[in-house]
């Protein structure tokens, strides 16, 4: 008898385990180090299908991204493109950015925009549109909003001049706040590579990447730059003839120049500029860190074009897209690579068969 019970029971089970349903999850819950505020909960798709794409032509352009968009774009650079290795190796800031850019002023007394609307890819070239089309199905829609954003806020009426920093990691803070307010260009004077400073690659998030950065030996050389490209040259100094920025018009194409940590502004750029400027002090002490100054710099501007303006950012709509091009380049390598290819197929159909 108890054989019997024993046998029914164990039937049971197993029609109960036969009929209980099987759950395959749908995701995996993946946590990664918290080593910026962009990362921590991931969640990875199993099992689910990709976003439907366009064409075959956009299916094949989305298998050149192998990492993650949000991951690959979010995170700080590695440690070769640092804030430090840029300001000593040159030819690596010119790599930085992608579309063709103009060798001279503004011309014509128009306002200055750098780039050019086409992409040299060894040889051939293709426009800021076909650039967006080609790398449109590997970039997420997310990123891509963020890329628009972004781009309309950004302005070159204002720039940012720092001349002679020691510490990288002012340089650093200094680029990430230019980011953070929508200043797209930022020149740096002879920054001192003789010394050695701890890694400042989390000081500037990676603002570096998305900036327009130009180097200088020369304070002349990049004044004369500067005057030709239509900026008024705004010195920050603590004298009898600085004015406020509080009584400055913003909305003029303006310069800004933040000086040494310790010795300040050269003699040789106040001699240079047009003007000298001043952070009205409350205090007992008379100055503010090199960084906490160029912050408090730009954000005035910014908020004082806006103030006039209606709004900070002032690229036209041709401009708009040759940036959004630029920042699609510079998102990942597998962008270079699929306009190259893109390049290729055009040259291939423009070339006559025999």
């Amino acid at each position: 008898m108890a054989a019997c019970k024993t046998l029914i029971h164990t039937s049971l089970s197993s029609i109960g385990s036969t009929l209980r349903p099987q759950f395959t999850p749908l995701l995996n819950l993946c946590f990664s180090p918290l080593l910026s505020p962009n990362k921590g909960l991931r969640l990875s798709q199993k099992n689910v299908p990709h976003r439907p794409h366009a064409s075959i032509a956009a299916a094949e352009a989305a298998d050149f991204e192998a990492p993650s968009p949000i991951s690959e774009t979010l995170d700080p650079p590695e440690s070769q493109d640092t804030v430090e290795h840029l300001l000593t190796h040159r030819d690596d800031v010119v790599k930085l950015m992608k579309m063709e850019r103009r060798r001279s002023g503004c011309g014509g007394g128009g306002r200055w925009f750098p780039y050019l609307d086409r992409f040299n890819c060894g040889g051939a070239y293709v426009t800021s549109g076909e650039i967006l089309e080609a790398v449109d199905p590997i970039i997420m829609d997310v990123r891509k909003e963020r890329f628009r954003n972004v781009v309309r806020n950004r302005s070159y009426s204002v720039c940012l001049v720092v001349e002679g920093l020691g510490d990288f990691g002012n340089v650093s803070a200094v680029f990430r706040s230019a980011d953070a307010l929508g200043i797209q260009s930022v020149h740096v004077l002879s920054c001192d590579a003789s010394k050695r400073y701890r890694e400042n690659r989390h000081v500037s998030m990676g603002a570096e990447k998305w900036l327009d950065i130009e180097l200088w030996d020369s304070t002349q050389e990049c004044f004369e730059v500067l005057t030709s490209r239509g900026y008024r040259i705004a010195t920050t100094h603590v004298g009898m003839d600085a004015v406020s920025i509080y009584n400055m018009d913003w909305s003029c194409p303006t310069a800004i120049v933040v000086g040494n940590e310790n010795r300040g502004i050269s003699d040789e750029a106040l001699d240079l500029s047009d003007l000298h400027c001043s952070i009205p002090m409350k205090g007992m002490v008379d100055s503010f860190n090199v960084s906490v100054a160029a912050g408090i710099l730009m954000h005035h501007a910014v908020c004082d074009r806006t103030s006039r303006l209606g709004s900070h950012g002032d690229l036209t709509p041709e401009e708009n897209q040759i940036l959004l091009a630029e920042f699609s380049l510079r998102h990942s390598k597998n962008s270079i690579s699929i306009a190259h290819e893109y390049a290729k197929r055009k040259a291939a159909l423009l070339t006559p068969r025999l």
